[in-house]
């Protein structure tokens, strides 16, 4: 059965001091994690509930640096600090070495690990760093379409197409233009958002993973989904992407269409929560599914929440703030994990990736961490306890 904004009032909401103390208990895994997980990186999933060390590859690596400078901020401890310093000069290296960089995920790999670094400490590798991935981003922005192409070779006929996913990597082009006084970067996300939003957005208010873009007219041919359960359904985090990503695109352009679809978005992802508030990894399923969830898809969403009620009159605002609330005491109370010898990650019951008849899937990450799950839940938790620069 379907929540409404009525029925999610029944779960209880995060209690007195619930935040610190999952704060505290999360900051003190990251802490157990450093020595493994300083040179090396976690894997993007765990196993068995434990990350692996991993080169600094993947599209991931960045939410573990990302989640070491959230503790760094919590804790004040330096040893936080050393060694997401230590991770920003592999980020260097990678982008200069162009190390696994074929694809357009240079926000979640830059903006947390160096947009943040220098954010918060000045670090002039960093800022290097990110702007060379800033560049590598806007160099798959494709003219025809007016979009940047998520996959392949740009230009490339079977991979002519934009990703949900790809609203989050915005930000690190927004900030280049701050830093940089180019507007071109700026132009290129908002052209970007523009493309997508024109074509994501289904009517019903559930969205597509991905989306072609016709090579010579630029305009979009058709959805179909890489992830989801099917090329109509709604995947779960896509729809979680779709959510944050538009408050995003919003705190930096505020044009008020936004307002409109942000709603919209997250009110279909709220109102197809099962009764415990986690949702599985695809829309399709729900209360008494024995399908996996996708813890992370809940804690991206509360983030854009987070950030979006700042916008909204007070009215829609604490209509949302009530909802993530809730979700956020359904994390805590279901997937949190403050206990290293449980797991060395912070958020259990993610999926990275199921298999179904019509997605290109293997079974990846089911019912394990996963470290943007990890990244998104402690970032929420940091919202709610300070008042936080974003690092996107």
């Amino acid at each position: 059965m379907a929540q409404t904004f009525e029925s999610i009032k029944q779960y209880p909401g995060v209690e007195d001091g619930m935040v610190a103390k999952a704060l505290d208990g999360a900051c003190r895994v990251v802490k157990s994690n450093l020595p493994e997980f300083t040179d090396k990186f976690q894997s993007s999933n765990s196993f068995d509930n434990f990350y692996e060390p991993t080169e600094n590859v993947e599209w991931t690596t960045g939410f573990w640096t990302g989640v070491i400078w959230l503790a760094y901020e919590h804790t004040g401890d330096e040893a936080f600090k050393e060694a997401a310093l230590v991770q920003v000069d592999s980020f260097l290296k990678r982008i200069e070495e162009k190390i696994d960089v074929n694809h357009h995920d240079m926000g979640f790999l830059y903006s947390l690990s160096c947009v943040a670094a220098y954010k918060l400490t000045g670090s002039e590798t960093a800022k290097k760093a990110a702007l060379l991935a800033a560049d590598h981003l806007a160099e798959r922005y494709r003219e025809v379409g007016k979009f940047l192409q998520a996959w392949g070779n740009p230009g490339e006929p079977k991979e002519y197409r934009l990703i949900i996913d790809c609203l989050l990597n915005l930000p690190i082009l927004y900030w280049a233009t701050e830093v940089t006084g180019d507007q071109s970067y700026a132009e290129k996300a908002e052209n970007h958002i523009k493309t997508a939003m024109k074509c994501v957005v289904r009517p019903d208010n559930s969205t597509y993973h991905t989306h072609f873009i016709d090579m010579v007219t630029g305009e979009p041919t058709h959805g179909v989904t890489h992830q989801g359960n099917r090329n109509n359904s709604a995947w779960a985090r896509g729809q979680s992407w779709g959510v944050y990503g538009i408050a995003l695109s919003y705190r930096y352009l505020k044009k008020p269409e936004y307002i409109d679809l942000f709603c919209r978005v997250t009110d279909y992802f709220i109102e197809h929560l099962p009764e415990d508030l986690v949702p599985y990894w695809d829309f399709d399923f729900d209360t008494g599914s024995d399908e996996p969830r996708d813890s992370s898809a809940s804690a991206i969403t509360i983030c854009g929440i987070l950030e979006m009620a700042k916008y909204l009159d007070k009215e829609k605002a604490d209509k949302y703030l009530e909802a993530a609330d809730k979700m956020l005491r359904a994390l805590i109370d279901h997937c949190a994990n403050t206990d290293s010898k449980v797991s060395n990650g912070l958020l259990l019951h993610g999926t990275y990736a199921r298999d179904s008849k019509e997605n290109t899937c293997t079974n990846r990450g089911v019912d394990e961490c996963n470290t943007w799950g990890d990244y998104f839940y402690m970032e929420a938790l940091i919202r709610l306890s300070k008042d936080w620069e974003l690092y996107w």
